[in-house]
């Protein structure tokens, strides 16, 4: 495994049409919007498909999701305790040495050492008595929320179920439901890897390879009744690999150097032009995919 040469540097632009990119719970899974209007993609939810897409490309991931564990541990404190010289030094409890439980923790999983974690479980029998060890990982990876390049529109549609749950129920309340989609939109997914962070956690060159691979194929295996196949795609990506590990070049200069014309009301991807420029800065790899 190689060291990464520089910092890197990212941008998705992801098209969704008739689909719920990300719910709220809190407003009855509606499509997230911003005060303004735009639609909002939480950074936690992107960190989920870029872990299930590595998880897909044969990479030991810690936190998976339920329907897609690949192992037989049911929680975390399980699948930490899978690794023996990880659940050996844990198991000093105040003696053991917490670099080398996060050391062996990064080199066991790739999203431990790109997104990073906390490692805080309760004792023996569930007991909440503070005498396991706890440490923290703090990862190079970082992704900021996805924000629509335009307003958006919700569109709701009352369901009805067909039959009954259980023998012997009648009609009731539940029978009524209701769908929420976004007609269309373009969404702008920033991201960054810090080489600093990096060293620490032994992030490689090849494991940035592997991102970018995840990032490109984001949606592949994806699919849901809030996300039929097709609804959602990355359409353009803009990847920096930088030389240094702080270049001149901020992530946040990076980011302002995109010109995108605005649109009312657009219906498919085309409709928009994107051009990046920015003067002292090393060129992007450019990837369209429609």
């Amino acid at each position: 495994m190689s060291e990464l040469k520089g910092k890197i540097d990212f941008t998705l632009f992801i098209s969704v049409t008739n689909a719920n990119p990300n719910g709220d719970p809190l407003n009855g899974n509606r499509p997230r919007i911003n005060l303004d209007g735009y639609g909002e993609i939480s950074d936690v939810c992107i960190k989920r498909k870029i872990r299930n897409r590595l998880q897909d490309l044969g990479q030991k991931i810690f936190v998976q999701s339920d329907d897609r564990a690949d192992d037989t541990c049911k929680s975390l404190k399980e699948r930490a305790d899978s690794n023996e010289k990880l659940k050996a030094e844990m198991g000093k409890k105040k003696k053991a040495d917490r670099d080398i439980c996060a050391s062996l923790a990064c080199e066991e999983w790739i999203d431990v050492r790109g997104f990073g974690q906390v490692f805080a479980f309760k004792g023996e029998g569930g007991s909440s008595k503070g005498d396991g060890v706890s440490f923290g990982v703090r990862g190079p990876i970082s992704i900021h929320q996805a924000v629509s390049l335009s307003p958006v529109e919700v569109i709701s549609m009352q369901i009805t179920k067909s039959v009954n749950s259980v023998p012997g129920e009648g009609k009731g309340p539940d029978t009524m439901g209701t769908k929420h989609r976004i007609g269309f939109g373009v969404y702008k997914v920033m991201g960054s890897v810090n080489v600093q962070l990096a060293e620490k956690t032994k992030f490689s060159q090849e494991d940035a390879e592997l991102l970018k691979k995840a990032l490109q194929t984001l949606f592949e295996n994806d699919a849901s009744s809030a996300r039929p196949e097709g609804s959602m795609e990355v359409c353009k990506m803009y990847w920096w690999q930088h030389k240094e590990k702080m270049p001149a070049v901020s992530s946040g200069r990076i980011q302002r150097g995109f010109s995108v014309c605005d649109v009312a009301a657009p219906k498919k991807f085309e409709e928009y032009q994107i051009d990046w420029k920015l003067d002292g800065c090393v060129e992007p790899e450019v990837y369209d995919f429609v």
